[in-house]
């Protein structure tokens, strides 16, 4: 999987595409890419723990916890699944914990930020519909880019190779 691509080259490429407003907290990985798959949960942790223990190939997992900073919906453990079973990052609306280790992964992570509350572990929540925040639908199946510059959506995969830099504009 290639890491070599810059969000602001692709927006130079495709100006339409979505754009998340949010300014994230960036751990680990600090881009990747991939397929998307969609959370819903306030305060529990439960599904991402389940959904980050199974195999994938290269998806970002996109967490809708609400905003709420009260609780981390992940921490250094179920990163490490999500790193083992080839998953690319996840982009969490809410917060995260173990943010040292998390910056050690081979795993992008971003969040609103970090608290060493931990969260319930119930699997209450929803699995694979649309979630928004930011000004952006994330549509399960759609694509994510992520870099130091932000986060922007496709409704199909890029061939990152053909993204011209803004050099050559």
């Amino acid at each position: 999987m290639t890491h070599t691509f810059a969000t602001a080259d692709i927006m130079d490429n495709y100006p339409d595409a979505p754009t998340c407003d949010i300014q994230f907290r960036s751990f680990g990985r600090k881009k990747f890419h991939g397929r998307i798959r969609t959370v819903r949960c306030n305060q529990d942790n439960g599904l991402i723990r389940r959904i980050f223990k199974n195999p994938s190939e290269g998806e970002v997992l996109v967490v809708d916890g609400g905003g709420s900073l009260r609780s981390a919906l992940m921490g250094d453990i179920i990163a490490g699944y999500a790193a083992e079973n080839g998953w690319a990052g996840t982009v969490i609306y809410g917060v995260v914990r173990d943010s040292a280790v998390l910056d050690t992964l081979d795993f992008g992570t971003k969040a609103l930020g970090t608290n060493p509350r931990v969260s319930s572990k119930t699997c209450a929540g929803e699995t694979d519909i649309t979630v928004s925040f930011g000004g952006v639908d994330f549509v399960p199946g759609h694509y994510l880019y992520s870099d130091e510059d932000g986060i922007l959506v496709t409704e199909q995969p890029l061939d990152l190779e053909t993204i011209k830099p803004a050099s050559q504009y």
